[in-house]
């Protein structure tokens, strides 16, 4: 171990390896009870994250007689709903260029939906007096490389054309905004992001559904679908639910409808939050605008102020673990953890000596076009969305919505879009698997090394429509 590695690692001494959004929170709800027993409904939903509760909120908003139970193996907001960074972002195609070079001929609708799905997000937590640190301050995406300079202006182009508002800004402007040695420029979106406390968001979400009657079981593990006359049921390991409709909103987690589990791969993402700066931190940095932070990479970091002033800080690792396995040991990773402190230090040397509290992961479900896909099954009575691949916590309330669509058997601006109706390709079985996102990750980490240049593998990737650029 060297001087450098040495002095990151000094900022790692009172890391503890536990989730920031959930240390001593006063709103953390009490748990709900399992189910036991049978229960009839109109609508089973099946997970409590952002999917799920979304789908049984705005099921009950759109027919509030409609009898509707959630269920979940753990507790709500477990997975990525509880663990992310807390962008809420417009985006339904994770950015703009991965939805355009996929939906190109769809993109000014899908951008007007999902700005409008983002306004409605910001509507409903007002309505229901969801306490979630909730700020449109926006989003910076900053360049640290002259080849992402190229790319930002060529997004602002694209991204204006299609109805967004959306600033280049030169290096000495990016700095005002946040200062870094490293930022040669960046991209200023004033409202397509909002900042929020994920936990808090998905218990407000909770909280709004038990308000409307939705009925809620905690440590209820799906086990499996049967049709049955008029339905479908969910049998648990204590009692089942059966429902004229099913929603699945598991994402990560194998699917009750098997064919479903050959598009989406689980991939571990970490974060780290420092402790609360102090003046003197924020004066040297700046920051004063709050905004959401990004760099333009393929492999990227994101970041952003939390409530009290410390600062989260994620990405750049991206972990699959060989046959897709999840396990609550993999959320906690000491050498990315580290990597992820060197980067920060990096970025802000005005800010050594800072401590790191906190670190955590958490798996994202991915799939091959890196957005969210829908499928029905069980003639059309279970509809299941899934592959949000880490900008999901927008993404879900649309996801919900075009769900209900699905399920209730409407047609749609949502259901006809090509988005909605295609699928993704498959990943292939393992052990190529692993190797096809092996080499992937390979190949795009040897592109932001070599000025964005991507490989024949990544060339071939695109010219396909997989196109993994993040």
């Amino acid at each position: 171990m060297d001087d450098k590695d040495t002095f990151v690692l000094r900022h790692l001494r009172e890391l503890q390896p536990d989730l920031w959004w959930l240390d001593s929170d006063p709103l953390e709800p009490e748990s709900r009870p399992a189910l036991v027993g049978e229960v009839g409904a109109d609508l089973c939903v099946v997970g409590a994250g952002y999917t799920g509760l979304w789908s049984a909120l705005l099921a009950k908003e759109r027919d509030p007689g409609r009898h509707v139970v959630v269920i979940e193996q753990y507790e709500t907001g477990a997975g990525a709903s509880g663990r992310n960074g807390g962008f809420l972002s417009a985006s339904l195609t994770h950015g703009f260029m991965n939805g355009a070079r996929r939906f190109g001929d769809e993109m000014v609708e899908i951008e007007r939906l999902a700005r409008e799905n983002l306004d409605e997000i910001e509507a409903t937590i007002a309505r229901y007096g969801i306490e979630c640190d909730f700020e449109r301050t926006g989003e910076l995406r900053v360049a640290l490389e002259e080849w992402q300079l190229r790319d930002i202006e060529e997004e602002a182009a694209r991204r204006n054309a299609a109805g967004d508002h959306v600033t280049v800004l030169g290096a000495e402007e990016v700095r005002r905004r946040v200062n870094s040695p490293r930022y040669l420029g960046g991209l200023f979106d004033p409202d397509g992001t909002a900042m929020v406390d994920p936990a808090r968001l998905v218990w407000g979400l909770e909280r709004a559904c038990l308000r409307l009657g939705v009925e809620i079981y905690e440590n209820t593990r799906a086990e499996k679908l049967e049709d049955v006359s008029g339905g479908v049921r969910v049998i648990t390991p204590y009692g089942a639910v059966t429902a004229a409709r099913v929603a699945l909103a598991t994402n990560v987690w194998p699917s009750l409808v098997r064919s479903v589990r050959k598009y989406v791969v689980p991939v571990f993402d970490y974060q780290i939050v420092t402790e609360p700066l102090s003046a003197e931190q924020r004066a040297a940095i700046g920051w004063a605008g709050r905004e959401g932070v990004s760099d333009a990479g393929n492999q990227f970091h994101y970041y952003r102020l939390t409530a009290d002033g410390s600062i989260l800080w994620g990405g750049y690792d991206a972990i699959y673990h060989f046959r897709g396995r999840v396990q609550r040991h993999y959320e906690f990773n000491a050498e990315t953890f580290a990597t992820l402190a060197a980067h920060f230090l990096d970025t802000f040397p005005q800010l050594a000596g800072i401590k790191f509290t906190h670190g955590w992961g958490g798996a994202i479900d991915t799939c091959t076009r890196f957005s969210p896909f829908w499928g029905t099954a069980h003639g059309g009575r279970v509809v299941y969305a899934v592959g949000f691949t880490g900008l999901g916590v927008g993404a879900t309330r649309f996801a919900a919505n075009t769900m209900l669509d699905l399920a209730d058997g409407l047609e749609t601006e949502r259901t006809r879009l090509r988005m909605v109706r295609k699928k993704p390709w498959p990943f292939p079985p393992e052990p190529f698997r692993w190797l096809f996102i092996r080499l992937t990750q390979w190949s795009i980490h040897r592109a932001d090394t070599r000025g964005g240049r991507r490989n024949l593998w990544l060339r071939l990737l695109d010219v396909l429509g997989l196109g993994f650029d993040s």
